[in-house]
């Protein structure tokens, strides 16, 4: 196994990167990430690439990106504090610019808010 240890990453052309892009690594690495406060008035606490949030009704939101994704072929995941709710994702195939999310009770398999919401979007 080899280490790299290094203070200052170059292009070939010379001229330097912050921060460093390894393309290997950029299909692997969330294209963006949020958690937000999904009661009351909603508000994103963190986010990466996301430049606002929607709150489409009781436990529908969408999460609008700053960048949109390379492709509108993605993969969201979601998670939330609560144990008995569940994230979804629903989206438009058409669409790369946003996402839309869907939190259910797990007891009465109905929309629901929750405090703590989070999501991870992938894509090409």
């Amino acid at each position: 196994m080899s280490t790299i240890k290094a203070n200052t990453l170059l292009h070939s052309d010379g001229s330097t990167t912050n921060p460093p892009s390894i393309p290997a690594l950029d299909k692997r690495m969330a294209k963006a990430w949020i958690n937000f406060n999904g009661i009351g008035d909603i508000a994103i606490r963190h986010s990466y690439n996301v430049s606002s949030i929607s709150d489409n009704g009781t436990g529908t939101y969408t999460v609008n990106l700053t960048s949109a994704l390379g492709s509108s072929q993605y993969a969201v995941i979601g998670a939330t504090r609560w144990s008995n709710a569940l994230v979804g994702s629903y989206f438009d195939y058409n669409l790369s610019g946003s996402f839309k999310l869907l939190v259910t009770s797990s007891t009465t398999n109905s929309a629901t808010d929750t405090d703590t919401v989070q999501a991870v979007a992938f894509a090409n």
